[in-house]
């Protein structure tokens, strides 16, 4: 459904992006691996169209999106939920979600929709009239995402959810992606918590210094003897002295 083919990224002279190929298909939680600078970030915003690529096609469903503005993105059917949240702190939370559903298919639906981002996240409900600056870390994510959501889109995309919060919230985060994901939503995931997130996702790529270097299903990735010394701190000597993980 959404097709990443050969695509290199610039800023500025500097390339941070070689030929990055990936999919997603229908349904599917795909994860985004690496470490800190190894790109994530700046292909997630390439995809969103925050960053105009200099070579490659971005697609879904066959409709070339790398020339379009992130407007006519979301219209296309992909929402972004931004590293760092990026709310409006000084409107409420209500207003913050309303702004999700600026499209016009989104505001046909938008009290339905509504509803479901309030099943969803009961707090958001419970603050709707609280300016999103004075909820916490935890739910000013759960605002993130339930902006995104407001779109009614059929592809999301995740960058860094967990930063910053509790591991019992980035618990219950988890659960909650893996329950929209079962409505149909598709979902590209970056994030830190490599752990977590090969658990959830179906399938998972590695980038590394602006590269792919590796794919395949995540729970084989998961027991990778290099994904895991290499972003799970497990290595051949830990495996031993634990009689395996």
């Amino acid at each position: 459904m959404l097709v990443v083919d050969g695509l290199d990224v610039h800023y500025g002279d500097l390339q941070v992006l070689w030929g990055i190929s990936l999919e997603v298909r229908d349904g599917e939680i795909v994860a985004l691996i690496g470490s800190n600078g190894a790109g994530k970030s700046t292909l997630i915003r390439a995809i969103a169209g925050l960053i105009r690529p200099t070579k490659g096609t971005i697609r879904l469903d066959h409709l070339l999106l790398n020339r379009r503005p992130p407007h006519e993105i979301v219209k296309a059917g992909i929402s972004m939920v931004p590293e760092g949240r990026r709310l409006f702190p000084k409107m409420s939370v209500l207003q913050n979600l309303r702004m999700g559903a600026f499209m016009k298919k989104a505001r046909h639906e938008i009290e339905q929709t509504l509803g479901w981002v309030y099943d969803i996240f009961p707090v958001l409900k419970e603050r709707s009239d609280q300016p999103a600056g004075l909820l916490s870390g935890g739910e000013q994510q759960m605002l993130a995402i339930g902006r995104a959501l407001m779109a009614n889109n059929r592809v999301l995309l995740l960058d860094e959810m967990s930063l910053g919060l509790s591991p019992l919230l980035v618990q219950n985060l988890f659960k909650i992606i893996a329950q929209i994901n079962e409505t149909g939503i598709s979902v590209l995931i970056v994030e830190q918590n490599v752990p977590m997130t090969l658990r959830l996702a179906d399938r998972a790529y590695i980038i590394e210094t602006g590269h792919i270097v590796g794919e395949g299903a995540a729970e084989s990735l998961l027991n990778s003897p290099r994904v895991r010394e290499a972003y799970l701190g497990i290595g051949p000597e830990c495996e031993d002295s634990l009689g395996g993980v």
